[in-house]
């Protein structure tokens, strides 16, 4: 299926349930857009937009400077809401996940890491995922649909709203040199270039600096390889770029992530040395998940350095998280340390990444919802 009738065929509602627009998403014109067919003026557009992302109001009548027929317009033909917090779980390292429910009741994750310096919030780009990689908890959930821009960026604004990080001026505005809400990181459930228009759509607004302002340097986006979009995910985003790459040879990689028949390792490697702004100051970053028995052979920490030659790579080691019903077993510390070793003596970059949120299966490859695709005599209509 080519990457636009998989658009297609799991596209993101376009209304909510209740059969309003979410103003959420839009960009400043097709905002003005949808405002301008009530006839309101240019102006009214940047107001509600300056609520929305600078205040994070989550209803039209805090909207103070807007007349209250105005507000009540709003509040009939449009929405702001977030997402229904169905469970919030707390780990003991200070990770917390939460499940989401979207308007149609459709369910993702979306995990919020504490560190000392940042806080990284990893946001999912569909409900389930198409790709079936064999190590991860969220292959095993099909893909019931993408998300909407709104509901991309609706992650974001719901953990903001818990951090308590929308100011009120700028003199209240949190610095990055705590552990608010610095970083963004498309890890979550789902392949973000498989629903790339509304990605895209969202981080614009995300890394807009009277959107939600934050750095496109402090976003990354994960791909398991679907070459076709690498570059215009480059050129139109600029974003920082990752790619679950957990293979070291076509045969091997095939066995364990499915799109490796479609896309082979010469063609993504390929794509990613001709990945636009790619340089030693900006690498890409590979993720290797450490598999016992399978792709940890000192034999594979060499192919990989051959693999990552000519091209400026930090590769994140990560031992894999297990999760009910995986056949697959964690590679030894020593075992890791060693594949460390070898890529660093190499030149390569290799940390091991710390396991975070594991007793809450918010981990890397643990993310998974309940949510099944509904049958089309019951799909709430999209408009």
């Amino acid at each position: 299926m080519s990457t636009s009738s998989h658009g297609n065929a799991f596209a993101a509602p376009k209304l909510d349930a209740t059969g309003r627009i979410p103003l959420i998403g839009l960009d400043m014109d097709r905002m003005r857009e949808a405002l301008a067919v009530h006839e309101l003026p240019a102006f009214r557009a940047k107001q509600v937009w300056n609520w929305i992302y600078q205040r994070g109001v989550r209803d039209f009548d805090a909207m103070g400077n807007l007349p209250k027929d105005l507000r009540a317009l709003l509040t009939q033909h449009y929405s702001i809401d977030r997402p229904k917090v169905i469970v919030e779980q707390k780990s003991t390292d200070g990770t917390i996940k939460w499940l989401l429910s979207m308007s149609d009741g459709q369910q993702v994750e979306t995990v919020f890491i504490p560190e000392e310096t940042r806080g990284t919030l990893c946001i999912s780009s569909q409900v389930g995922c198409t790709l079936t990689c064999k190590f991860c908890h969220t292959g095993t959930q099909p893909l019931v649909r993408n998300l909407g821009a709104h509901e991309i960026l609706q992650q974001i604004m719901h953990a903001r709203d818990v951090l308590n990080e929308w100011p009120t001026a700028a003199a209240t505005r949190k610095t990055e040199d705590d552990d608010s809400l610095t970083n963004i990181v498309l890890m979550g459930m789902g392949e973000p270039l498989y629903n790339y228009e509304n990605v895209a759509g969202a981080m614009k607004i995300c890394m807009d600096q009277d959107g939600l302002a934050i750095n496109k340097r402090r976003i990354t986006l994960s791909t398991s390889g679907v070459v076709p979009l690498i570059r215009r995910c480059g050129e139109e985003l600029n974003v920082n770029l990752a790619i679950s790459l957990h293979g070291t040879t076509n045969e091997q990689r095939s066995s364990i992530m499915p799109i490796n028949n479609k896309y082979p390792l010469e063609e993504l490697m390929e794509a990613c040395r001709t990945y636009p702004g790619v340089s030693q100051s900006r690498r890409i970053t590979f993720e290797y998940v450490m598999l016992k028995g399978v792709n940890d052979a000192d034999e594979d920490a060499e192919r990989l350095t051959r693999l990552l030659k000519d091209i400026p790579a930090k590769v994140n080691i990560i031992p894999f998280n297990p999760w009910p019903g995986t056949v697959y077993e964690t590679s030894s510390n020593t075992r890791i340390d060693k594949f460390s070793k070898i890529l660093m003596n190499a030149g390569i970059s290799a940390p091991v990444r710390k396991t975070r949120g594991q007793d809450i299966l918010a981990a890397c490859g643990q993310l998974k919802s309940e949510s099944q695709k509904a049958r089309k005599s019951s799909v709430v209509a999209e408009g």
